[in-house]
């Protein structure tokens, strides 16, 4: 039973079921795993995941899909509300979506640390999006979620997926990205907040963004860079994930 989509929602509903097998293989499904789901929409990965795993958390910000959600599976809680405003379960070892496009990269983001006990992520993702995760330095993809993501995890697979197995079809395609959780740097809060101040203004350099974002005066970011090998004219984009620890230790 296929319902209107609510393009407030990003919603575009995961119709053909032939992508579930790689989902569970990517996800590395075991009958142990607690999974949470966020946009399980019309139910079709909700049940792939109940009938594998000993229980799935799912989460739907729209309360009209309730009917078709209702016999997902006994050991399936289907709750409705937005998962970035709302208490998300910690028991979660596993975070396994056809993430909604427009929350997809602050859902992974605050998963990282909101989280602590997801170990694995396989989400389904804009194909722009999924790149920009495992982006390289110096690249047009690498920014803010490129650096978080690669300082807490390691990607463990990639398969592009076709804008037809949703309905709609979406104007873009998607691909499936799984990744598994690795030693997070301890002020993992605190760093956040400098590598968002970093890509917030792109083409100005480090010291003019940290001041900008009132994080540090410009004397002080010209003089962590200095201390970490770099100039004072280095922008964000030039630094690896480990630099930007590297960084925020010398703010300190």
């Amino acid at each position: 039973m296929l319902r209107a989509v609510k393009k407030e929602y990003g919603q575009h509903f995961l119709a053909d079921e032939n992508i579930l097998g790689v989902i569970g293989r990517l996800a590395e499904l075991a009958p142990e795993d607690v999974v949470l789901e966020i946009g399980p929409g019309q139910g079709v990965l909700t049940r792939y995941l109940g009938a594998r795993v000993q229980h799935v958390h799912a989460i739907e910000i729209d309360r009209d899909l309730e009917p078709l959600l209702a016999d997902a599976g006994d050991n399936v809680d289907v709750v409705f509300g937005d998962a970035l405003r709302m208490e998300l379960p910690q028991d979660a070892t596993k975070l396994v979506s056809n993430l909604p496009y427009n929350v997809a990269t602050p859902i992974v983001v605050e998963s990282l640390d909101g989280l602590p006990n997801v170990q694995l992520w396989c989400v389904m993702v804009q194909r722009e999006v999924a790149d920009r995760f495992f982006a390289r330095p110096g690249t047009k993809d690498y920014g803010a979620v490129s650096v978080l993501v690669q300082l807490a995890a390691e990607r463990t697979g990639f398969h592009p997926v076709s804008r037809h197995v949703f309905r709609p079809p979406p104007n873009v395609d998607s691909a499936l990205v799984a990744f598994r959780r690795t030693a997070m740097p301890d002020g993992f809060t605190r760093i956040k907040a400098v590598v968002a101040a970093a890509f917030a203004h792109r083409r100005k350099t480090l010291p003019n963004s940290l001041e900008l974002a009132g994080l540090a005066p410009r004397a002080a970011g010209a003089a962590a860079l200095a201390a970490i090998g770099r100039g004072e004219s280095t922008r964000a984009e030039a630094l690896a994930p480990v630099e930007f620890v590297s960084l925020v230790e010398a703010l300190r």
